[in-house]
């Protein structure tokens, strides 16, 4: 199983943990304005110094006077950052409960959590993690014998900071290539080793970046990076993407490019992936996040040439799986839900292409195992599961154990037993074992968590946005909860790059509701819950209508008696982030609390850092025309927020090795908002060190921030105490 390691630890991350049930629910106020009063009209921020930078687009001027915090290699900008910190930290001291949330979310994370397993080679193998372990172990085990520690990345770092972030076993299982993220960041560092003796085999190979590891036999390896950029790795811009081969006991500097080493092969993303046999090399380009070319080399013949299949990014094709020259791909080339095509390598172009699983009027997710493919389709958001054989016929549907999500089902073809996971906002998940010959499902490891679920209800509504169209929401909360407007409910969306927002089960979100509080998640437009429309309604010129969207969820919510806007605090994550920055800017009065988390929230020159020109299909660009950056200034976060308003209590989340979206919009909307906030409600920004945009973040630091964000949250709802 490739990229095991990605798999499980973004289940774990999104949809796995918790014990117990928490008897603490919230103290809500009979007076709401009682709130922290006092603590937030005696705030003071750090005096962030405003430069004369000024900036013309289609002839107009745009001031952009915190154009220094862009510079995270000054010491001006680290001073400025510990300042805030300084500030941050003593503001949430003074919460009299954050400990008692921090403890809670300990508690829940305690217990012993297990991953599926998966055979490479002569072991099979699992990740573990013991209870509040940083990071998940790799263990090895033989039939029958006993496991041992295969890679620990707690012991990569004290701090448990440097992350295992992909392992590749070459196809016998003998050798495995494993990367490393420290601190966070998207740069890697790719270790070789030997299974049986855990023995490094040659020096390590560095600076690579947005890579997949593809083995080709057991003499080396593919791999794909930028040239490392002059100025700062964290914040300069990265764009021509190269795939290299490395074969093994070659020095680095020696590796041969494989593609992207000329102006005609420019592409800000190259993935190169050998097929099961080793006889093909499939190379997909893109120039953004939606969109790409795709190119075959026969590696059975030295020196051949590449054979185009698609040479232009109006669809995304990837390939599935292989049979000798039979190739399987996933595509949504004239098909905006996805299908499945079939094509002979010997002739692969798409004019050749052959559907194999039809086209529905649903979203096509797609795995292989056990000598089948499994379709998932997203059904307003909820999996439906299929069992097809490579000729396309369906042999059976799925029977899963309730409404709710499951993780791909994925394994080597001659697997007799396959695992799946499934989970929902209330479920913990529960790992199942497959007979892909009978369709039999068995439950293979229950969760050790004791969260009751029966205690929590979850419902799926449907809501009118701005413009008409009908948006699904699902929201989660403690049966019995009364209707009657004072429930602190927490919203979330995301809303862009087509990725879909499907139930899954998170600790941190049990705790939430443990407390009482409503949690909700509206699929807005932007996303892929329904396939390209979706995601084209809610892109460049569309924007405005994920904000809108998002809007819409939220007077519903309060249009329903479930909250009311004193008791509303919204959340979003990276481009969520740009949503939260959006509306608590458009609509200031619709929330009590706000926290934009690692948010691109400066739209005018996003695509200049690291990786975020590819961003420029969902956006645009500034530069794009006088129309583009006249809308894009329309509604960026940083160019909306207007002197005296009063904008809602806001905590701005980032970290310093953020190396996707760099720290530096944060920073600039936080000094924007310090300056111009027309009310005592705080505006705090949390600068976690030696982490980055969210993969590998150590369990300590997850608990921290959570602790921090609820604190936050509640302490600015006038929650004084939580009762027992």
């Amino acid at each position: 199983m490739k990229n095991t390691m990605n798999l499980f630890i973004s289940a774990f991350v999104f949809c796995a943990l918790t014990t117990g049930c928490m008897e603490n629910t919230l103290n809500t106020p009979t007076s709401f304005k009682v709130k922290s009063a006092d603590v937030n009209e005696h705030l003071l921020y750090p005096q962030t110094v405003k430069s004369k930078v000024v900036d013309s687009y289609f002839d107009e001027k745009v001031a952009d006077p915190y154009r220094w915090l862009e510079d995270d290699l000054s010491q001006e900008t680290a001073n400025w950052v510990n300042a805030q910190n300084t500030v941050t930290a003593n503001y949430l001291a003074q919460i009299p409960y954050r400990d008692s949330i921090k403890k809670r979310l300990s508690t829940l994370w305690n217990y012993e959590k297990v991953s599926a397993p998966f055979k490479e080679g002569e072991y099979t193998y699992f990740y573990k993690n013991d209870g509040l372990q940083n990071q998940f172990v790799l263990y090895q085990q033989k039939e029958n014998g006993k496991a041992d520690v295969f890679l620990d990345p707690n012991q990569f770092s004290e701090d448990g900071s440097t992350s295992l972030s992909y392992v590749s076993f070459s196809k016998d299982g003998s050798l495995a290539a494993y990367a490393i993220s420290e601190g966070g960041s998207d740069w890697r560092k790719i270790f070789i080793i030997d299974v049986e003796t855990k023995k490094q085999l040659e020096a390590p190979l560095e600076n690579i970046k947005f890579s997949a590891i593809s083995w080709y036999k057991n003499e080396g390896i593919y791999y794909s990076s930028y040239e490392k950029p002059k100025g700062s790795e964290l914040s300069a811009k990265t764009d021509q993407h190269r795939l290299f081969y490395h074969k093994l006991g070659q020095v680095q500097k020696d590796d041969l490019v494989i593609y992207g080493d000329t102006p005609q092969q420019k592409h800000r993303y190259v993935v190169g992936r050998v097929t099961k046999d080793d006889r093909y090399l499939l190379i997909n380009g893109a120039m953004s996040t939606s969109g790409n070319d795709l190119y075959l080399k026969d590696l059975t013949k030295p020196n051949s040439p590449l054979m185009t299949l698609r040479n232009n990014f109006d669809a995304d094709t990837d390939l599935i799986d292989s049979e000798g020259d039979t190739l399987y791909f996933v595509t949504n080339l004239n098909a905006p839900n996805k299908k499945v095509v079939v094509v002979d390598a010997t002739s692969p172009g798409s004019e050749h292409w052959q559907d194999l699983i039809p086209e529905t009027e649903h979203v096509l997710s797609i795995s292989k195992a056990g000598g089948f493919f499994f379709t998932e389709y997203m059904v307003d958001g909820i999996s439906k599961v299929y069992q097809y054989d490579y000729e396309g016929n369906k042999v059976r549907t799925l029977a899963l154990p309730g409404v709710g999500n499951t993780s791909s089902i994925q394994g080597r073809e001659d697997d007799k037993t396959l695992y799946y996971s499934f989970n929902n906002y209330k479920t913990p998940p529960t790992i199942y074992s497959y007979n892909p010959e009978n369709g039999l499902s068995e439950v293979y490891k229950k969760s050790g968590s004791t969260f009751n679920s029966d205690a929590f209800e979850s419902k799926q509504v449907f809501f009118k946005s701005k413009d008409g169209t009908s948006v699904p929401m699902i929201i989660t909360y403690k049966k019995g909860v009364a209707l009657n407007g004072k429930n602190p409910t927490l919203l979330y969306a995301y809303g862009g790059f087509n990725t879909s927002l499907t139930p899954r089960y998170r600790p941190i979100d049990a705790v939430w509701m443990e407390l009482g509080g409503i949690y909700a998640v509206a699929n807005i437009r932007g996303g892929g819950e329904y396939g390209k429309k979706w995601h084209h309604a809610g892109i460049q010129f569309n924007k405005q209508n994920v904000f809108d969207d998002f809007i819409a969820a939220a007077e519903y919510l309060i249009a329903e008696k479930y909250t009311s806007s004193d008791y509303l605090a919204i959340n979003g994550v990276s481009n969520g982030g740009l949503l939260v920055g959006a509306v608590m800017t458009q609509r200031p009065d619709l929330m009590q609390v706000a926290i934009p988390a690692v948010g691109v929230l400066d739209m005018l020159r996003y695509h200049k850092f690291t990786s975020g020109a590819g961003w420029a299909y969902d956006y645009g660009t500034s530069e794009q025309s006088k129309e583009m950056f006249e809308y894009l200034k329309d509604y960026s976060p940083l160019h909306n927020v207007k002197d005296g308003v009063n904008y809602p209590a806001t905590m701005i989340t980032t970290a310093d090795h953020d190396d996707r979206v760099v720290p530096a919009h944060s920073f600039k909307f936080a000094a924007e908002l310090q300056a111009k906030q027309g009310s005592h409600d705080p505006v705090l920004i949390r600068i976690e060190t030696n982490a980055g945009h969210g993969a590998g973040i150590p369990v300590a630091k997850t608990i921290d921030l959570y602790a921090d964000i609820y604190s936050f949250i509640l302490f600015n709802m006038g929650m004084t105490t939580l009762e027992q």
